[in-house]
């Protein structure tokens, strides 16, 4: 009897690789998957997985779908991966990064290593640094998230906890900032603690060390460090509501300014500072370009969004001053959208790139990436954040200068 199932044929290529496949028949792989972009070393697919995407990479030690059956689509996987069961598009995790059972992990993520989460856990355009660990139940989409600096130590957001980012105009301007890049990715930041059954009202910004009480729910920003914050619940009324009057539209466009400035700033560091470990690695030219192509994806969205409120906020009614501001933010957006397609971040930061590489390669020796990063000195790490703050700063430096009327930033 034939089998003309459409994706036995490259299910039996798998097997015969060395992918350790229980049970075959319950498999699904598409046949624009290519077969040479999974590894055969210590790879285990479980019973009921799906299989898609011609920009699919497994890695060697990857576990899929050991609670649930789990769906993988253009999705590239470092080593030790597990993804316990759910849906994951067009995102990326690092070594060892890991979710749970009913996951929905959509395009443009990135999960570094050991980053985690655990059952039913919603993500989308969000950014784990390593060791960040989601708890259930979490809804956590448009948001970046560092500090902490092991798997002893680590960034947790609480079970039941939500990062609201939808609007009642229907905007989703709204990413937030739970530490920074600058910082973040030296991995030497105290953890951040957002407490179960809260929410935070993107966008907004966080400082390292912090601990938000269980149930708060962030509308403001805490950039200070090491605080524990406790927000009050708004007092019950009933008033009259304003469509579109973005009463803070200053805020919401420095906020989302810093977002974009912040993906830049890590790209850099994807490029000069991450790119030749994961060269050494299996299929570690593939995962560098998901790494971009998800950073891209993030800038795209981010200024897609930014527009979308910009020609809103011009028609909405206001004074005189705040509508200056608002015809200047729209009118003036196509200068915004530019200076995110060039290298502007890069001009005065090279000086404080090249000093810190310098020091770096002198200091790395032959250690994988988290321990080349951990090993750093005080010293040497400061430089490296002084280089992407630099790049981040001169972002918006330039956004500042575009958008007067707004009196963006105090720099």
């Amino acid at each position: 009897m034939e089998i003309k199932s459409r994706g036995f044929e490259k299910t039996v290529q798998l097997i015969n690789k060395g992918v350790d496949i229980p049970n075959p028949s319950t498999i699904d792989i598409g046949s624009e998957v290519k077969i040479d972009r999974i590894s055969g070393k210590d790879v285990r697919i479980y019973p009921g997985c799906r299989i898609y995407g011609e920009k699919t990479v497994i890695s060697a030690g990857c576990r899929i779908g050991y609670e649930a059956p789990a769906t993988i689509d253009n999705c590239q996987l470092g080593p030790k991966v597990e993804l316990k069961g759910g849906y994951f598009n067009k995102s990326v995790f690092l070594e060892q990064a890991n979710m749970g059972s009913g996951a929905q992990v959509r395009e443009g993520c990135i999960l570094e290593e050991e980053a985690n989460g655990a059952h039913c856990v919603g993500i989308k355009q969000t950014i784990l640094f390593p060791f960040v660990t989601l708890g259930s139940l979490i809804n956590f989409c448009d948001c970046l998230m560092a500090g902490g600096t092991s798997r002893k130590d680590h960034s947790e957001v609480g079970s039941s906890y939500i990062h609201f980012n939808f609007t009642p105009d229907g905007d989703k301007t709204t990413a937030s900032l739970f530490g920074d890049v600058p910082r973040g990715v030296m991995l030497n930041q105290p953890a951040i603690f957002l407490g179960g059954q809260g929410g935070a009202v993107g966008p907004c910004r966080l400082g390292y060390g912090n601990v938000v009480a269980a149930s708060s729910v962030l509308r403001n920003d805490y950039t200070g460090d090491n605080r524990l914050i406790v927000e009050k619940s708004k007092p019950g009324k009933e008033i009259d509501f304003a469509p579109r009057a973005y009463p803070n539209i200053r805020r919401t466009v420095e906020n989302n300014i810093l977002y974009i400035a912040n993906l830049m700033a890590l790209g850099e560091w994807y490029l000069h500072v991450r790119r030749p470990f994961l060269d050494a690695q299996e299929f570690g030219g593939l995962i560098y370009s998901g790494l971009m192509d998800k950073l891209d994806l993030g800038k795209k969205e981010r200024i897609k969004r930014l527009q979308a409120l910009a020609e809103k906020a011009k028609k909405s009614s206001g004074r005189k001053a705040a509508n200056a501001g608002r015809s200047e933010l729209c009118d003036r957006f196509p200068e915004i959208e530019a200076l995110f397609s060039s290298s502007a971040g890069s001009g005065g930061a090279e000086k404080y790139r090249d000093d810190f590489l310098a020091s770096f390669e002198n200091s790395k020796g032959k250690a994988g990436y988290i321990a080349a990063v951990q090993g750093l000195s005080a010293e040497v790490s400061l430089k490296g954040t002084a280089w992407l703050q630099a790049v981040v700063d001169a972002y918006c430096r330039e956004a500042k200068k575009a958008l007067p009327a707004l009196k963006l930033f105090g720099i």
